[in-house]
């Protein structure tokens, strides 16, 4: 805030000293303000930091004058302000202070301290971090100015303070289309559809006005992107806490080398049958057209309506549905409590082979046969990670998801333009990090990522303890014996099928790279393992 005051006076209050504490000093006639808003809030902060009320006598758009609330029975407070035309600033005309009553505030709130006051103090936080919480700020602003305001005001400066850093609310959605299109325009392969509704007046349908009611957008190396990622998608949805609420929608994938890839997003109104159903064909549409994708998500009713659905496009064989096992356990434990019975259930589902699924699963009969009975309402295929047939390259729960949720957790306090711009801003970001990366493997002549190749590391040393004692070159099959290092004894066996990419320990079929077996048999028949990666 710049002031100006009389050559030789001191400031008044509202200037800041060295640590940037408001100061107590009294106005001087003279003392100028940029506007009329910075003015008031001037006066309004001198009455909260001094403890007193005041009252407006006069306001418009060319004077401005308030006196103390005791003026007539002991105090001669007042200050009048006008605007000065040719400059354009608000000025201390005449002053009468400091207060001759006493503080007369004994509540915890002052009538001053409104949302504006509030967002003026609490526009710092705000710009640094728009994620910041309502009680955060309410505990700041009680602190700074020793009254407590309601959650509500600090609530509404807080919308009010992301207005003026990110635009306006109501703004943003006229803003919306017309930068929706100069993506489209400058980035060939971005697809963005927007869908109004017609307002309704008196129980009528105006056609001729419409207000936004849901918008799917993909930026096109998002969708270039996802064909050479892993052949599923995690989609989830979370809450909106701006002004006007909302859900985002958001799909996502995973290449080999472990990095989470958001593919589509969309703004809907809430979780719903008919949102996810907008969502889902779209993306089915526009970014996942290959046969035999695998959808990760939660139960939730809105999300099984839409991949139900006959003209979808999600119904095996074109796609697969596998439930998040966090969301299941979680279901799970509403109806029996203790953790050890959900983390059998957790066991179960995460069990590679029929045998150690039973294993588990019989525990958890011997703990409650009704156990076992909510858990087999459910399809083994949609839960169990032996039944998946090797769709979810071990993704058990949604969690890539809920990662990019949280680093999208500052936008979704944002007004939709600037929310969908900051899905552009990260990406764009992403993908230059992502693209110096793999230029920097692709000059060291890597075909593989760090990762797979420690894991491959690790399967080297651990196949010199198994031994190849049956060997059909025809059909590509063998028995591997696992025995200790020392070879004195026998730990099991384990059929091997390269052709078929199986292996009985189930790790080759779950993770789509060899596992220590497969490698002994490649190993046995000189041949490299590079060809059995996904």
């Amino acid at each position: 805030m710049r002031q100006e005051g009389v050559p030789g006076q001191p400031a008044g209050f509202g200037a800041r000293d060295a640590e940037g504490s408001a100061c107590l000093t009294e106005f001087q006639v003279g003392q100028q303000f940029p506007d009329k808003e910075e003015a008031l809030l001037s006066v309004k902060t001198y009455s909260i930091r001094r403890g007193v009320q005041y009252k407006v006598v006069e306001s418009d758009y060319r004077r401005y004058v308030g006196k103390c609330s005791e003026f007539g029975n002991g105090c001669t407070w007042l200050i009048r302000l006008s605007l000065r035309q040719r400059k354009g600033v608000w000025e201390v005309k005449h002053y009468n202070g400091p207060h001759t009553c006493l503080a007369t505030s004994i509540s915890t709130d002052h009538r001053s301290l409104d949302y504006h006051v509030i967002s003026a103090f609490i526009m710092p936080m705000v710009r640094a971090d728009a994620s910041v919480s309502i009680k955060v700020l309410l505990n700041a602003t009680t602190t700074h100015f020793e009254f407590r305001p309601t959650y509500r005001r600090v609530w509404l400066a807080k919308q009010k303070a992301v207005a003026l850093i990110y635009g306006d609310w109501d703004e943003s959605y006229n803003e919306l289309p017309r930068w929706v299109l100069g993506v489209q325009l400058t980035m060939a392969g971005t697809v963005a559809v927007l869908k109004m509704s017609p307002d309704r007046v008196s129980g009528q349908l105006d056609e001729s006005r419409a207000y936004f009611h849901r918008l799917f957008w993909t930026f096109s190396p998002c969708n270039e992107a996802f064909r050479h990622c892993k052949p599923l998608i995690s989609i989830d949805g979370t809450h909106l806490y701006g002004k006007y609420g909302g859900t985002l929608l958001v799909a996502i994938a995973q290449d080999g080398n472990s990095n989470i890839l958001p593919v589509a997003f969309a703004l809907v109104e809430s979780e719903n049958a008919e949102s996810w159903s907008f969502f889902l064909s779209h993306l089915r549409e526009h970014v996942t057209p290959q046969p035999g994708l695998l959808v990760i998500s939660d139960r939730h009713n809105g999300i099984k309506a839409a991949l139900e659905a006959p003209d979808g496009g999600w119904l095996p064989p074109s796609a697969y549905r596998a439930f998040c096992i966090r969301h299941v356990a979680a279901n799970f434990a509403l109806t029996f409590k203790g953790k050890d019975a959900k983390r059998l259930l957790v066991n179960a589902a995460y069990a590679k082979t029929e045998v150690e699924f039973y294993y588990w699963f019989d525990i958890l009969r011997s703990e409650d046969p009704a156990m076992c009975d909510w858990a087999n309402r459910i399809e083994y295929s949609l839960w169990t990670q032996h039944c998946d047939e090797g769709r979810r390259f071990r993704h058990m729960m949604t969690n890539i998801s809920e990662c990019v949720n949280s680093i999208l957790k500052g936008v979704r306090n944002l007004p939709v333009c600037s929310l969908v711009k900051a899905t552009y801003g990260k990406l764009a970001e992403l993908f230059v990090r992502k693209g110096r990366e793999a230029e920097a493997q692709i000059g060291t002549g890597q075909q593989f990522s760090q990762h797979l190749v420690k894991c491959i590391e690790v399967n080297l040393k651990t196949a010199r303890c198994f031994t190849v004692i049956v060997y059909d070159r025809d059909n590509s099959e063998f028995t591997v014996v696992e025995t200790t290092p020392t070879g004195s004894f026998s730990l099991g066996s384990y059929r091997v099928s390269l052709a078929s990419q199986t292996c009985d320990c189930g790790y080759f079929q779950a993770l789509h790279f060899p596992c220590p077996h497969a490698l002994a048999c490649c190993a046995y028949s000189r041949l490299t393992w590079e060809p059995y990666v996904h």
